[in-house]
């Protein structure tokens, strides 16, 4: 008796078979068909169209977001460039900004010496503060001016609207100035307004002291100092700075620049003789 299984088995083997002829007779009908009775055909196809595009359509789905990814990721990777060139020029701009702010600020220290207008004959160099070292001299500035430039130790600096100090020390190259708020320092001063004779001494404070008034000397807040030009120190009438305050114990003056933002300083040579040069503490003249 023969068995289900090998009925399956052939009955599989003859639509292998014949399938492909099947298959054949069956689009050589349809086109038969279509041409002889087009409306039925167009609607079939209407149909199985309408039956396929969700199918379509769904497949069509994952196609276009991958497409959408793809274009993000070029996208992103094109503003990751553009970020990145924005990143360089900002640091340029920003390079460009220090570099302004720099000169704007050494425009501003070089205008402020304007303001002193050497007498005629007086000769002048202008450094540039680099240093304010301590040492033996508290209150001191090193400037690129030496002796090569003309600078004589001894020799007023001066910036802005007064004096600040005086050389102390000359190399080739760069020299040390002694501030006026410095303890060493000693400048025969005068009181503009009533005459009265001084000396303005540093206490490494950032206001210096009139020293060697009397008692009922005619001195008040505001008053205005100026170098007396005694002792062949300095020629006179040099600004120093004026009066804040009239204590018991002291009378303080406050310099006529802001020594704590000094960043370029004229040494002035008034032409004095070498012999009346001072001493390096005392300040007095050397004989």
């Amino acid at each position: 008796m023969e068995r289900p299984t090998s009925r399956i088995t052939t009955l599989r083997a003859l639509a292998q078979r014949f399938s492909f002829l099947l298959l054949v007779f069956a689009s050589i009908a349809l086109m038969i068909i279509d041409k002889v009775e087009p409306t039925p055909m167009e609607a079939l196809r209407a149909r199985m169209h309408d039956a396929f595009t969700p199918i379509l359509d769904a497949i069509s789905r994952p196609a276009a977001t991958a497409a959408r990814f793809l274009e993000s990721v070029a996208d992103i990777a094109d503003i990751y460039r553009e970020n990145q060139e924005l990143r360089r020029d900002n640091a340029r701009l920003m390079q460009w900004k220090q570099a302004a702010l720099r000169l704007e600020a050494e425009n501003n220290s070089l205008r402020t010496l304007l303001q002193f207008q050497p007498e005629p004959g007086m000769a002048f160099v202008t450094g540039r503060v680099i240093a304010a070292p301590g040492g033996s001299f508290v209150r001191a500035f090193v400037v690129t001016a030496g002796r090569r430039h003309g600078v004589a130790k001894g020799q007023a600096a001066i910036a802005g609207p007064g004096m600040v100090g005086r050389v102390v020390e000359v190399g080739e190259w760069s020299s040390r100035i002694l501030l006026l708020t410095d303890i060493n320092t000693r400048i025969p001063v005068v009181l503009q307004r009533s005459r009265q004779r001084a000396v303005l001494a540093g206490d490494n404070s950032e206001q210096p002291q009139l020293l060697y008034l009397p008692a009922d000397a005619p001195i008040a807040v505001g008053d205005r100092v100026v170098t007396s030009g005694h002792g062949g120190m300095f020629p006179p009438g040099l600004p120093i700075g004026i009066v804040a305050e009239v204590g018991e114990r002291a009378i303080k003056v406050q310099p006529m620049v802001d020594l704590s933002r000094v960043e370029h300083i004229q040494i002035v040579d008034f032409g004095l003789p070498e012999t009346l040069l001072m001493s390096d503490l005392g300040g007095a003249p050397v004989r």
